[in-house]
């Protein structure tokens, strides 16, 4: 999702850098790239207009003018109004006071309605709620079925007193899904749902007749939020495509469906801006978990590929297991051997925080690596669990006894290559030896931590540049006077250390709490 957005917009910043100073042209010019940026991705030509337009003026203004550095304040600029077309705040949903809270699904056939209810139904489950889906439409064959298909997975109830048409069926059955939905709500208020979540019908086109339907059941069961459901590779089309619903059911809310395709990203840039009304949710893959809250802020540092790390650092608090870093910050205070159980133990905790691409495209500057991303497969970690678990007890905990024919063996046991064996047994032995540095207090790799050298070779130009070590004096009572005077010298450097200096401290007493870590990744730590 907005790949093609993102790249271009890259480009037009890099071309700002290492400028001092912005003349009007330089800004005529970046505007112009960001306006053909905006129109590539299928963004409404209006919505274009005016972002463009109040862009030029600020970067125009005094604030760019009196920047220290214009270029980085130009993509400043970018980012609020990024941030306000799209919505400007994160809206989440109005839980009614009294009752189960009605929520009402609306949009074409083909958006993504029913996939959309069953994930949706879900989120709210993980929050605490009880929800309970309402199968309305009974006009596309199957529809009933796959929205029962989709609770059970979900493992939300679902109300379908009528079954609805079959494929088998030429004409649609005599069903009322406005007598259906006004039934489901009484009975998620008899069971005691505090949210009903009613999936309506769509069609291939906006018509008359949909909307008239849709307006009855709005009306019939009077919903706390209409969420308008728009296919995210829709292109020009969305902004059309929503004012008539808009007209027709007055929705209160958008989610964008199919944001894991290649879509240019228009719908979701026009429609918020066009209607008014917030971006909510955002569907980002076909599994009932690819469903996130819509963070406008978030949204446009990934369109300006400045990462979404909490997005990422939420993920994985949902998914991480507090046990297992626990056990795991335990075995580094004491010092104990990492195994190769300890190393697949990590490989499934990342496993269960999703897709290894995604997480990676929410990192800051991913869109410089994304074709190598695009590339990675994500069935690797699965061969890794399969070529540990082909070790035996014994070999996972002394990993050094693996010779040729217990890798040729591990090798068929698994279905790989022997190489492959050799290549992740040579990545082990270097995280071995990484995990023991940290152990002992130190970081391969990071300046400044006890015992360690600078990164990037540090150590090796430090080591020119250090001072010659003084010859000790063959005069017995001198070389004892240069003891004594080394001695007193270290003893007044020990006196100097500030308390509780970070790294003056004993490598048992580090307090990762001492770092300024971003919120949340404290629970990394097993704090």
């Amino acid at each position: 999702m907005f790949n093609s957005l993102s790249d271009r917009l890259t480009a037009t910043f890099k071309n700002l850098r290492g400028k001092g100073r912005l003349t009007e042209a330089d800004v005529d010019a970046t505007v112009r790239e960001i306006r053909r940026a905006l129109l590539d991705a299928d963004v409404a030509v209006p919505v274009v207009r005016e972002f463009t337009g109040r862009v030029r003026e600020r970067a125009l203004g005094a604030e760019v003018s009196a920047a220290l550095n214009p270029s980085q304040q130009i993509v400043k600029i970018v980012n609020e109004e990024l941030q306000e077309i799209l919505g400007g705040e994160t809206r989440r949903i109005r839980l009614a006071k009294n009752g189960p809270t009605i929520i009402m699904l609306a949009g074409l056939q083909g958006a993504g309605k029913t996939t959309l209810a069953g994930k949706l139904s879900k989120w709210l489950k993980a929050q605490g709620h009880s929800p309970m889906l309402v199968a309305c439409d009974l006009q596309r064959p199957n529809a009933v079925t796959q929205l029962q298909v989709v609770g059970q997975r979900a493992k939300v109830p679902v109300f379908a007193p009528h079954p609805g048409a079959t494929s088998s069926e030429l004409e649609h059955p005599a069903g009322d899904p406005v007598a259906v939905a006004r039934a489901g709500v009484e009975e998620a208020r008899q069971k005691l749902h505090d949210v009903v979540i009613v999936d309506t019908a769509g069609r291939l086109g906006v018509d008359a007749d949909m909307m008239e339907q849709a307006r009855q059941i709005r009306r019939a069961i009077v919903p706390n939020e209409v969420l308008f459901v728009i296919d995210s590779m829709i292109g020009q089309d969305a902004v059309n495509t929503a004012l008539a619903f808009d007209e027709g059911v007055n929705f209160t809310g958008i989610v964008l469906s199919k944001l894991d395709g290649d879509a240019r990203g228009g719908a979701a840039l026009s429609v918020a801006s066009v209607t008014g009304k917030p971006v909510m949710f955002a569907s980002t893959g076909e599994g009932l978990d690819d469903f996130e809250l819509f963070h406008p802020d978030r949204m446009a540092s990934r369109i300006l590929d400045m990462g979404d790390v909490l997005t990422l650092i939420e993920q994985a608090e949902k998914s991480w297991d507090k046990d297992e870093a626990a056990r795991m910050a335990k075995k580094f205070a004491d010092q104990e051997d990492f195994t190769l159980d300890d190393f697949l133990a990590q490989m499934q905790q990342i496993r269960n925080m999703g897709s290894m691409k995604k997480m990676l495209m929410m990192m800051p500057g991913a869109q410089n690596i994304r074709q190598q991303l695009e590339q990675f497969d994500e069935r690797e970690i699965d061969r890794v669990e399969a070529i540990v678990r082909s070790m035996t007890p014994h070999e996972r905990v002394a990993p050094k006894i693996i010779n040729g024919s217990r890798r040729a063996r591990i090798a068929r046991g698994s279905g790989v290559h022997v190489s492959e064996v050799n290549g992740l047994l040579e990545r082990f032995a270097q995280a071995q030896k990484m995990m023991k540095k940290m152990a002992q207090g130190g970081m391969p790799g990071m300046p400044g931590m006890p015992g360690m050298p600078g990164a990037g070779g540090g150590a090796r130009k430090n080591a020119k540049n250090a001072p010659k070590k003084k010859a000790k004096s063959g005069n017995p009572a001198k070389a004892a006077q240069e003891r004594k005077d080394a001695e007193a010298r270290r003893a007044n450097a020990a006196k100097a250390l500030p308390t509780g200096a970070a790294f003056g401290q004993q490598s048992g007493d580090f307090d990762p709490s001492q770092l300024n870590l971003p919120k949340g990744f404290d629970k990394f730590l097993g704090k």
